[in-house]
């Protein structure tokens, strides 16, 4: 299969991604919406990491399910845990 990116590219993507969510905090963004902006901005981090970084695409499924796992349970807590704190 063809590949229509390359690394750097993701890389660049993951650094426009870090910035959008320093520029949130720097502004002193708050409320549900902004935490849960956020907490979408790290899934979408993270699952490039994994995929393209970590070369996650050709493993195991029960690999796949391991670390796709721990983000959703890690990114759940931190909804859960915000929403707790309202």
């Amino acid at each position: 299969m063809k590949k229509y990116y390359n690394v750097h590219t993701i890389w660049l993507f993951l650094i426009v991604l870090t910035i959008s969510t320093y520029l949130f905090g720097h502004f002193q963004s708050s409320g549900i919406q902004v935490v849960l902006f956020i907490v979408l901005i790290a899934i979408i981090k993270a699952t490039l990491i994994m995929r393209e970084f970590m070369e996650l695409r050709g493993v195991s499924l029960m690999w796949r399910i391991i670390m796709y796992g721990w983000l959703t349970i890690v990114c759940l807590g931190i909804v859960i845990a915000y929403l707790a704190s309202i």
